[in-house]
């Protein structure tokens, strides 16, 4: 590796979808990546490639050779339209990863995309959206005995956002993490000569954005039953804002569920912190 580290940060989100977000003060999502890498490698070099842009250049196999790692935020696009150029561009990235044994780390969406380049399967999960917090997850057989969850208790709950789910794992993967609603939480992906290791729900989340995401898509989550109202939406982000404001208000902890595993930096971070110890700093 170079002796300063370079990652390529992919934020596949549309423009449109960009521009929703600065509307409603949400970070994007190729700028809390970028935060979270500076938070555990502050000395680290990353560009962010808008991949979903027609005027972005997609770097091919010799392009990816400037970078020691990928790093992949959630997108709101779905992996198994590959007739999309949008996401055709960012499938061909992730197999060059693979191809080249760049070490890949991502959430919700690159959990999906690592099975679906190696052979797996995704689809709508038929239980609907799992929105806010993924409550319950539990580590797999595999995953307490993973090095992405060193330290990391065995039941715990994490921001997520997302409708489609890994049906199929590929020869070469595992399932690490699991809860009710979504069967397969987090993988570690091996394919070609790389691995990719990623849970589904969001480690660079934190409760404010997720108030503000909650707010950006309100149209989406009254009509599929979240709230019964506007107000009632913006009470609920209110109190999240609150929260994460004044972590001391033991009202609305309790009223809520909201636990240290997901207002703690350290816990929730430390899947990134251990890919980061593992698989970028021992290599």
């Amino acid at each position: 590796m170079s002796e300063k580290l370079n990652f390529l940060i992919i934020d596949g989100y549309p423009k449109s979808s960009r521009e929703q977000f600065d509307e409603f003060g949400v970070k994007l999502a190729g700028v809390l990546y970028a935060e979270l890498l500076q938070r555990h490698l502050p000395d680290a070099e990353y560009k962010i490639l808008y991949t979903s842009d027609t005027e972005t250049e997609i770097p091919d196999q010799e392009g990816l050779k400037d970078y020691d790692a990928i790093l992949w935020p959630g997108c709101n696009l779905t992996v198994y339209h590959d007739q999309d150029e949008r996401v055709t561009n960012m499938t061909k990235i992730c197999d060059n990863g693979f191809e080249l044994g760049l070490p890949q780390f991502g959430s919700c969406w690159a959990a999906q995309l690592a099975v679906y380049v190696a052979g797996g399967e995704v689809a709508p999960n038929v239980k609907g959206r799992e929105m806010g917090l993924a409550r319950k997850i539990f580590l797999t057989e595999e995953g307490k005995n993973h090095p992405m969850y060193e330290g990391k208790t065995q039941v715990f709950d994490g921001f997520i956002s997302h409708d489609d789910i890994i049906t199929k794992m590929p020869e070469g993967a595992v399932s690490l993490a699991s809860n009710d609603f979504t069967p397969i939480q987090a993988v570690d992906v091996s394919f070609k000569n790389g691995t990719f290791w990623s849970p589904q729900y969001h480690p660079e989340y934190d409760l404010y954005l997720v108030a503000g995401l909650i707010a950006a898509r309100e149209e989406k989550l009254s009509g599929e039953g979240y709230f019964r109202s506007h107000e009632d939406l913006m009470n609920f982000v209110a109190d999240l804002k609150t929260i994460y404001k004044d972590p001391s208000r033991k009202d609305l902890r309790w009223k809520y569920g909201i636990d240290d595993d997901v207002l703690s930096d350290d816990i929730r971070e430390l899947e990134f912190a251990n890919w980061i110890k593992y698989q970028i700093l021992q290599k």
